[in-house]
């Protein structure tokens, strides 16, 4: 052992007790310091134990003015002594974009000086479903319309042994479609959400507007508007949609949106509205598309449909996940009456615009009905744009491969249980709006 570590380790064990002090005399003097060591790491700092190791001082680039410096480029090898060669950045003869290196933003033909703040579909927001509001203009309701949920209480609008089918779906998402021993969230969340679809699609028979209906899946959207002086756009994909050959009638009536412009939003100050939002300075000021080319035959929006994600690069709280949901619904919304009204803004839509969402993360359910009244976005004053949110609606309480035993105790039974039938129904009936 070394000397100067031995005194130091007796000084400062004697401060604790003046035995060990014997006994570390008498370790070192026999050659063990396996013990030695030990204390000596509990007791000694990183900084006294190891062997820090110093960076390097760079070295200064002289450059005298006139002075050729010597380098070893000629003779292609290092030469101790000779300067290292300073080439030129070496430019292909052809393009390739795997080595492309994009320009300076302020030497690109789309930079604005003004900022541009963009919503994709990894945006979490500070304020959640109250920034989303402010944004779009929307009062907010909470629940669902009673005329839109007793769609689903009319016997016609039904399905035969309805409850043991849906029970049976979540047993197959849950339970039968997997090989491992628990399936994972992002697997059985998706199965579920297609077995409801696949149920409620069975209803085509005795509702043939059902028909006129079609999946598409990754889709990309962009849409552009003005709130007071700041530009935003929503961009980016944002899961499965139902569009459908036929509009969603609107909600509420005319008197009912003219109200709207007594109502107050909300505020969130001192907290900024464009908190969390992607600020660019490369954009299109006009960017507005609905992902699909115009002679698309399903050009309107029915339903989106949103599934929790597993990306640890972009998980959201419930409610940041609600908002955008909101935030969609509405881009959605903007984007198809840019398309039927043009660009400028309408301060009232002669035929307002309905898109509903349903978010889920193969459990909990939430619903939106949104109702865009006007594009004129830019004040807080006039009509404004009306959304209705069901949120935290459980469609069942547990599904358990094993049971949950505490204290010899069975709390919860293997297998589905809890089973909340309101729930489905309400993801009917927005699946039938507009077909019953």
């Amino acid at each position: 052992m070394i000397p100067e570590a031995t005194h130091y380790l007796k000084a400062t064990v004697s401060l604790f007790s003046p035995n060990v002090f014997l006994n570390a005399s008498k370790l070192s003097a026999q050659g063990a310091p396996s013990s030695l060591q030990t204390r000596r790491n509990l007791r000694v700092s990183h900084c006294l134990a190891a062997n820090v190791s110093h960076p390097k001082k760079q070295r200064e680039k002289v450059e005298i003015p006139g002075l050729k410096m010597v380098t070893y480029g000629d003779r292609m090898h290092y030469i101790p002594g000779l300067a290292k060669p300073v080439y030129s950045p070496w430019k292909m003869s052809f393009k390739d974009p795997r080595l492309y290196r994009s320009p300076p933003a302020q030497e690109m033909a789309l930079y604005k000086d003004k900022p541009c703040y963009v919503f994709n579909q990894r945006t979490s927001i500070l304020e959640g479903v109250r920034q989303a509001a402010w944004l779009t203009k929307t009062h907010l309701s909470p629940g669902l319309l009673p005329h839109l949920v007793s769609l689903a209480a009319k016997p016609e609008n039904q399905l035969p042994n309805q409850d043991e089918r849906v029970q049976n779906a979540i047993k197959h998402a849950r339970f039968w479609d997997t090989t491992e021993p628990r399936p994972r969230k992002e697997k059985y969340s998706k199965t579920l959400l297609l077995n409801l679809l696949h149920l409620c699609a069975s209803l085509q028979p005795s509702h043939p507007a059902v028909g006129r209906r079609i999946l598409a899946e990754n889709y990309s959207l962009a849409a552009t508007w003005k709130r007071g002086e700041d530009l935003f756009q929503i961009r980016g994909r944002n899961g499965l949609l139902h569009c459908s050959m036929d509009p969603l009638p609107r909600i509420c009536g005319e008197q009912e949106v003219l109200e709207t412009s007594d109502r107050v939003l909300e505020s969130f100050c001192p907290v900024s509205p464009t908190i969390d939002l992607q600020q660019v300075s490369v954009y299109k000021e006009e960017m507005n598309y609905t992902g699909f080319r115009g002679e698309y035959p399903y050009p309107h929006a029915h339903t989106l449909y949103f599934l929790e994600t597993s990306d640890p690069n972009c998980q959201l709280r419930p409610e940041q996940f609600r908002a955008k949901m909101i935030m969609f619904t509405f881009g959605n919304a903007l984007a198809r009456a840019h398309k039927l009204y043009g660009t400028q803004p309408q301060s009232l839509l002669e035929r307002p615009i309905t898109v509903q969402a349903v978010g889920t993360n193969g459990r909990i359910f939430q619903f939106l009905v949104f109702q865009l009244n006007t594009t004129d976005l830019s004040g807080d004053d006039g009509i404004k744009n009306q959304a209705w949110l069901d949120e935290d609606v459980e469609l069942y309480d547990f599904a358990k491969v094993r049971p949950f035993i505490k204290r010899k105790e069975v709390k919860v039974p293997a297998g589905l249980a809890g089973y909340k039938p309101e729930t489905f129904s309400k993801f009917l009936t927005l699946y039938l709006h507009g077909a019953a």
